[in-house]
């Protein structure tokens, strides 16, 4: 495995098998054998070959490509219950699934050097889209990188480095964050997504879910993906139509209707949606019922409460603007005061609390929320 960033020249009509670059892509043949430390990996098992992805997998039915979810009547006795939370073998890795993600990503520990890492899996036919963007983008702290690729016949198993939770669990347990402790963490959010933006990449779909912590701690953000993004034919036209997206973070313009829109400066109403969520502790525009808080989002107005501060104030009216070519962009987000106002003399200490992987909910509000609408 290459622990350097990776680096890839991936074109959107080329289905033909991945460059190899900077990461060595690794091929499992339909015949090889798993190593006998694979836990809970019976001898069945080891001789069935999964008829989606051509891997030899151990025995959960929950993970990738298992034997008995692609094809029950090879190993009927896997869909006892003691199977269901097994590991899988890829590789030189286990896999096991995470109860607070989507079914496709699992986490890594590579068996080889007791690494721990995170796995996305992909169909063949897909993956090479859905990463083409790490190859136009340069590597950057905030942005998580690609370290090891193995393919197998129908299946892509993308590894990246391991998180320590999400934005959107830190702001679920705080309820809100303090300006200078979201001071922090906001920099480094804006400063991947202008990074991105730099090379001609809009992320669509931002939320918070969408950036993670680097360090136990919580002190370092990043990223988490690039896999929804758009890599632009041109840097210097972001026009989209893509009406995809969390509800609670859509701009007006997809709302409207009226495409083409800016890709990049509905990036920045995303922002500012997380941005407010994170200091007020709830969203910006929020109803149960989906008309009504499409309603709200196209007008554009929102409460902003008296305790934030005038720079803070600023900032969120600066991006939430119904408009788009009046709101900031990247570079001129980077370059607000609230970014650069000294210092309190109190250390935040919020980043050091615990979180329990299971509150991944939205932050509380006085009205009963559904989780299609708030994401």
């Amino acid at each position: 495995m290459v622990s350097r960033p990776f680096r890839m020249n991936l074109q959107r009509s080329s289905p033909a098998p991945c460059i190899r670059r900077r990461v060595a892509h690794k091929r499992l043949d339909s015949d090889d054998q798993p190593p006998a430390k694979c836990a809970r990996l019976s001898v069945e098992a080891a001789a069935a070959v999964d008829a989606q992805g051509g891997l030899l997998l151990a025995t959960s039915p929950g993970s990738p490509l298992s034997p008995a979810a692609a094809n029950p009547a090879v190993l009927p006795h896997l869909h006892h219950p003691q199977h269901q939370q097994g590991p899988s073998r890829i590789g030189a890795f286990l896999l096991l699934p995470l109860a607070d993600r989507e079914s496709s990503v699992h986490s890594a520990m590579d068996t080889d050097t007791g690494e721990e890492l995170l796995c996305k899996v992909f169909d063949m036919a897909v993956y090479q889209e859905k990463i083409r963007a790490y190859g136009a983008l340069p590597p950057h702290e905030n942005v998580a990188g690609i370290r090891d690729i193995i393919l197998g016949e129908r299946k892509a198993y993308v590894f990246l480095d391991k998180d320590f939770g999400d934005m959107h669990t830190l702001v679920k347990s705080c309820r809100r964050v303090d300006e200078e402790h979201a001071c922090r963490l906001f920099r480094q959010v804006a400063q991947a997504v202008a990074h991105c933006h730099q090379a001609g990449i809009v992320l669509g779909d931002l939320k918070l879910r969408k950036f993670v912590f680097a360090d136990e701690k919580r002190t370092q953000v990043r990223l988490e993906s690039l896999k929804d993004c758009r890599v632009l034919e041109d840097p210097n036209n972001d026009s989209m139509s893509d009406t995809h997206g969390c509800p609670a973070y859509v701009s007006p313009e997809i709302l409207s209707g009226s495409t083409p829109y800016s890709g990049k400066m509905a990036d920045m109403w995303s922002l500012g949606v997380m941005l407010y969520t994170m200091l007020v502790g709830r969203y910006p525009f929020h109803d149960p019922d989906p008309a009504t808080l499409f309603s709200k989002i196209r007008r554009g107005q929102c409460c902003l409460p008296e305790g934030l501060s005038p720079k803070a104030k600023c900032l969120l009216q600066s991006l939430l603007r119904k408009e788009p070519s009046e709101r900031l962009t990247a570079a001129e987000l980077l370059a607000h005061p609230w970014f650069h106002q000294p210092p309190s003399s109190q250390e935040a200490t919020l980043g050091e609390q615990e979180v329990s992987s299971t509150e991944q909910m939205v932050p509380s509000f006085d009205v009963k929320e559904d989780e299609d609408l708030f994401c």
